[in-house]
């Protein structure tokens, strides 16, 4: 049963994933975006993550979601529709073929089940999920954590700017 809603909701974010792209309106892009951020949470807690998914609402098909709709709508964005070239369709299908086939063969010649590491299961339920992230992302991972807020202020500040009318 497990795996069945594991395919229903691969299928779910799959077809959402596409819509993104394909999507003429960009706020029906956005929603499909959202669509998407779901599922991934839904994987997260299929994986015994309930954190890592509340993040993935909370953040992303929270407040990205609504910075990208805020962009859009004072970008005015809603009407403008770019000419599609077939020789692009083409040359982005083969690269998404091409990408598709390589994340397959590197899922296959895989091996997930005995990953090593220092956290353990045991670790994890004695002291937490929330504890050892936090402990992870400001200790080892400080400065990517960092240079991602950075890169989302400097997101704000660009569109602020792009959107600035001159009085």
């Amino acid at each position: 049963m497990e795996l069945l809603f594991f395919y229903l909701v691969a299928l779910v974010a799959v077809l959402s994933g596409f819509l993104v792209i394909t999507c003429k309106s960009p706020i029906n892009s956005a929603i499909s975006l959202v669509m998407t951020f779901f599922c991934l949470a839904i994987f997260y807690v299929m994986l015994h993550a309930p954190f890592m998914a509340a993040i993935q609402i909370m953040v992303y098909a929270g407040a990205i979601i609504v910075l990208i709709i805020f962009v859009i709508m004072l970008l005015n964005l809603g009407t403008a529709e770019k000419a599609r070239t077939t020789h692009s369709l083409a040359w982005g299908s083969v690269v998404g073929a091409l990408m598709m086939l390589l994340a397959m063969t590197f899922i296959k010649g895989g091996d997930t089940t005995s990953v090593q590491g220092e956290i353990t299961n045991e670790m994890v339920a004695q002291v937490g999920h929330t504890e050892l992230i936090g402990q992870a992302m400001f200790t080892n991972f400080l400065l990517p954590f960092e240079i991602a807020s950075i890169l989302l202020l400097v997101a704000i500040v660009g569109a602020v700017v792009l959107t600035k009318r001159e009085v």
